[in-house]
Parts: structure tokens; sequence; C-alpha cells
């Protein structure tokens, strides 16, 4: 291919037959030979940044689109070269971390933008994940097919037996090269790590004790003391829960390799201390994070796919082995009881994959919908019992639309069969509610209620796992119990964590609620849990202590005014188009440790699955030198093939 047809080829599609002003205003159209002959004037940044400035966002960023779509013309070379060159000029992360990175995620974004059509939908929600410059487009229509109506039954009373115990643990973020007495204060993603003579043991001003740091990931020893702790507070659970993302935030420097071995180690640890384990893939498992593409457009996530297939069959099954391999999922039966577990790939509806990103989104990525309805649908003629787990909430901002709209479709269709969903990623302590219908989001119509676990890695708290009472029969959550390791005592560096009960949701709420929920064998519902939102509204004192539990009680910010109704919205959506999130020019992410503004309180997104990749797409929306460098950049590589 030619580059100096660039601009010609992007042409094709919708943008070239007529205008590409995307706000549904009345903006004035302009067509491709418009920013072609803009880009040759040296003008194109100007109208960009005018754009910007007069809120025509969207329409401001497809000319961003059309300098990003011509490098990516010229190669995968080209376009991380000028990647890393606009990375290191917006200084969003160190010279290194930069490199790093964009050689990981570029060939990546390249491939998208040249599969992608300039004004598409896959175009606007590019310019809305990374730029903060679309609103996301409204949810294509699919009525997910069901093969049978739903039942009018509802949700089965508990049985009044003696419960069992299930654990859930989230996102370890295994740290290898975590160094004891190596900095805690450093200018990469995560420290404690002997990045310079500087931040070396003994030379460190800020020394990093044995068992884990706020601004670093678990060390192996914090990672063998929460087994530990699940094996000696919980010796009877009947089963474990683990929601994903083992391997550490240092993405700069991930391998299939290395990410491998972080994945055996972890595994292999859990088998050792744990009994049953049911796991999910994390966003951070792919080699580059969150890089999980559906089978239709590459395979070079296969690897992930085979060793979790390898991993997990120890627990689940051979027979759940083809659909591990196919797309990282799977659906097993409880050997002692009459529930099953499916667990999903929330991958393939992450607005951070930038595999996603094509010339059309699929609906159904790699089949895993019409999968899931299949498997429940089979799971409520026999009568069967279900817990769906996975990695990212489909409630949250991470969350495409329309995924989650389709994934709530099922959740709707399946309320009676579906005991209760758990999921991690946020790394903080909270839950999200499903209703029948979103515009009357009360106690009557509330239908679902995901459990989201905290993390283990100490960037968002103290460490923490949860245990949940749950009835035998029914496999109803009785009560959901949190405990933290309480990094502030001086045990936890020393003779190491010591792991205690921090709250019960029973204790906590129940005994607020008018009429009052303290019986243990009642169940904690989706109506339970809207009631507890009522009563956050009502009772700021209750509110305050749930902001303060989100965390485990560390670095608790007061959120008050549009931060509390943020929040709420957030634990009232269970699907992603209700969470009352906005965007904005330039997204402003930080280190979980550094910054909680009023949308963080809800959102949560910010650390887990970013990369100096997309801190640099988004500086496009807020830097106009990196606009012009950009410019300038593609403007040479057009005079060099001159």
């Amino acid at each position: 291919m030619r580059p100096s047809s660039t601009l010609t080829l992007l042409a094709l599609g919708s943008a070239a037959r007529g205008a590409v002003s995307l706000e549904d205003t009345s903006l004035p159209p302009r067509d491709i030979e418009d920013y072609k002959r803009a880009i040759e004037a040296r003008s194109l940044v100007d109208d960009i940044w005018n754009d910007i400035k007069n809120a025509a966002t969207c329409t401001a960023c497809q000319g961003i689109l059309v300098l990003l779509m011509g490098v990516a013309e010229f190669g995968n070379s080209a376009f991380v070269d000028i990647g890393t060159g606009l990375c290191e000029l917006a200084k969003v992360e160190d010279k290194d971390v930069c490199a790093g990175v964009i050689a990981l995620e570029g060939p990546i974004i390249a491939n998208s933008l040249r599969n992608m059509d300039l004004g598409s939908e896959s175009a606007k929600l590019f310019c809305g994940s990374f730029l903060g410059l679309c609103a996301e487009p409204a949810v294509p229509q699919w009525n997910v097919p069901f093969p049978s109506p739903k039942p009018s039954t509802g949700r089965p009373a508990p049985s009044g037996k003696t419960p069992l115990k299930v654990v859930q643990y989230s996102d370890i973020h295994v740290d290898p090269l975590y160094v004891s007495g190596s900095s805690t204060n450093c200018t990469k993603p995560i420290c404690c790590r002997p990045y310079t003579a500087a931040d070396s043991p003994g030379s460190s001003t800020s020394p990093a004790g044995p068992n884990g740091d706020h601004n670093c990931d678990s060390p192996v020893s914090l990672e063998t003391s929460l087994y530990k702790a699940i094996q000696e507070l919980v010796p009877d659970a009947a089963f474990t829960i683990f929601t994903g993302d083992i391997v550490d935030h240092a993405v700069w420097n991930t391998s299939d390799a290395y990410n491998e071995q972080s994945i055996t180690h972890a595994y292999t640890s859990m088998s050792q201390y744990l009994g049953l384990v049911y796991g999910t893939a994390g966003n951070h498992e792919a080699s580059p994070v969150n890089a999980f593409p559906v089978a239709s457009i590459s395979n070079s996530s296969q690897w992930v796919y085979d060793l979790l297939s390898d991993e997990w069959t120890r627990w689940v099954g051979a027979s759940a082995k083809a659909d591990i391999v196919n797309f990282g999922a799977y659906s097993t039966k409880y050997p002692n009881g009459n529930l099953r577990v499916i667990s999903l790939n929330t991958n393939f509806y992450y607005r951070l994959n930038f595999w996603l990103y094509q010339k059309t989104i699929e609906q159904d990525p790699d089949g895993q919908i019409k999968w899931l309805v299949n498997e429940l649908d089979a799971a409520e003629k026999a009568g069967e019992r279900v817990y769906i787990i996975g990695h990212m909430p489909p409630g949250v901002g991470d969350a495409f639309h329309a995924g989650s709209n389709y994934i709530d479709q099922v959740v709707n269709r399946y309320s009676s069969t579906i005991a209760a969903m758990f999921f991690g990623h946020t790394h903080v302590d909270h839950f999200e509610i499903s209703y029948s219908n979103y515009s009357s989001q009360d106690a009557a119509h509330a239908i679902m209620t995901s459990y989201i676990c905290p993390s283990l890695t100490p960037t968002s708290g103290m460490p923490s796992f949860r245990v949940y009472d749950v009835d035998p029969d029914t496999f109803a959550v009785l009560d959901s119990t949190t405990y933290i390791a309480d990094m502030t005592n001086a045990a936890f560096q020393t003779t190491g964590p010591v792991w205690t009960k921090y709250y019960s949701a029973k204790e906590a709420y129940g005994s607020k609620l008018n009429p009052p929920v303290t019986d243990p064998a009642a169940e904690l519902t989706p109506a339970f849990w809207h009631n507890v939102t009522a009563l956050f509204q009502s009772d700021p004192d209750t509110f305050n202590q749930y902001i303060a539990y989100k965390s485990r009680g560390w670095n608790v910010s007061p959120c008050t005014g549009d931060c509390e109704t943020a929040e709420l919205c957030q634990l009232r959506a269970g699907r992603s188009e209700n969470n009352c999130i906005t965007i904005a020019p330039g997204l402003h992410f930080e280190k979980r440790s550094e910054v909680v503004d009023e949308q963080e309180h809800a959102v949560n997104s910010d650390a887990c699955g970013l990369s100096a990749g997309m801190k640099t797409l988004n500086s496009l929306a807020t830097r106009k030198d990196l606009l012009e460098e950009l410019a300038n950049r593609y403007n040479a590589l057009k005079g060099n093939a001159a």
C-alpha cells in the first residue's frame, strides 16, 4: 500500500459520503478532502484545537484519527517510533516505560486504526474510550434470543439449613521482582523494585517492608499469607472463587514467558493451600495487558487460554477444557451440591482492549453470550442454581455499553436461576444491583446482585478477601464478610500480616433497615441491597462508613454532593449505560494512591488496565503541542515516501 494514498483510503466508508460531524447537532460538514488539504496546509491542528475549545469534540477526534490512521498506514515500526516519541514528549511515564509499552501495544493500536472507518461506530468508541472526545454511541439494538420463555417462579426461599462457607479473593497482582528494602517512592507505575542505584536496599530513603506497601504490588510473602489465612480462618470452605488478575502492573515489561511463569506460580500455590478453586481470566493475564482478540482477528492470546485450561482443569474437569481453549470461559457443576459455576471472559467487553476496535465490533464476540444462554437454559431445565463469575463487573465504566446491555438481558431472563454474580477488577469493596426495569430502580425491580471483591494488592487499600455464608440448597448469599490484613499493624512487616474480620454486611447494614434483616438464615436479596442504597441516601453516617469500607479504611476521602450521587448511581448500575459516568477531553489518569476524585469513587477503573499508550492517546486531546508534533511527524513520513 502506498502511504501517499492514505487519505484516499481513509475516505472509504460513511465519512467519504458526507459529513464527519458526529455531534448530532448542526455543525457544518467536513469531508476527507477538507482534512487532506488541512494537513498539507499544516492547519489541521488549529482546526482540531478550535473544535475541542468549541465543544465539537467528536468532530475534533476525527481529525486526530486522520493523523493516527495516516501514521498507521506507514507500518507498525513507524507507528511505534512516533508513538514512543509522543509518549516521551507528553511525559506521561518514564522513557523506558514509554518505550516498553508502545512497543507492545503499538502494533495492536495500528492494526485497529487500519481496520477502522473514520466516522464509524468503532471510531466513536475509540474517541470516547481513549481521548474522552465522543459520547458512547447508542447500544445497537439486539434482542438476545432465548430458547424458552422465562418461568413465573421467583428466587427460591432459603432452606434454613447450616450454611456453607464460600471464599472470594481477587486481583492478587503478585510481583516476583519485589525487593524488600527497595524504594516505595518512585516514578514508575509500581515501586518496590531497585530501578536505580538510589532505589536499591541500603540506599533508598523510603525502604519497602518485606510484606508490601501501598505504592507496590503484592510480594510473594503477602500472597502466601493470603492462602494461609484462608486455610486457617475458613478451614471448612466449600470452595473458593478467584476473580482474576495475577500479573503485576509493570505493564511495560511483560512477555508471554513472564506472564506464563506468574500464572503458573499463582495457580500452583493455590492448589497447595486451598481446596476447590474456580478461576476466571483477568485483563492482566495477557501480554500486552488487556490484549484479548476475538478468534476472527488474531490468535495472539491463544497461549493464555491453553495455559488456563491446563491450570483450571484440575478443579473444573476435562469436560470444560474445550470451552476454555476456545474463548477462556467454562461451565462446571459443583460436585457437592446443586450448583453450576459459569466463568465468563469479560475481556471481550472491556473498552481498554485495543483488539476490539475493528471495522465492525462483533455483537457477540466468539459467541460467548449465545453459549451463556445455552448453559443457563440447560441449568434451568435441570433445576440447578448458578453462580456467574468474571473479572470485570458489567456495570462499571470500563465495560462497553453494548456488551453490558446484552449480558444484562441474559441476567434478567435467568434471574430465577442465577443465585449471585461475583467479580473483581476495581480493587475496592462494593457491589452492583441489576434491575428488571432501570426506569424503576426500586426494591421491587431489583433482580440480581454482583458482589465485587476488593483486591489483595494494596494499591487501593488494605489487602483483603471475602467469606460468604451460603445456603446449601439454594446457594443464596446469606452474609458477606470482608477480612483484611491491616498494614498499620506493627506486626505486618515483622512477624507477618495478621488477617482479621473487618465487617459483615448483615451486621453493618441489616439492623438499620426497616424492617431489619438480622436473621442469620435470611438471604441478602437484590431487594436488600437496593434498600441498603436507599439507607445510604437517608443516613450520611452509614454512607460514610461504606465509603471507608471500600478502601478498607485506607486513605479515605470525603464523598458528598456529586460524588455521593455518582456513587449511588454506580451501585444501582448492573449495566454500564446506567452508571451516570460522563466523559470529557482528558481523562486525567493517576495512580490509585494519588487521587480520588468525585467520579473515581464510582468508577475505580484507573490503574488496573491503563498503560502509557492509553495515556499518550488521552494527552492528544489536551496538549496542542502533541498534536503539532504528530502532524509534523506524519508530514515527514509523507515527505520521505514521496
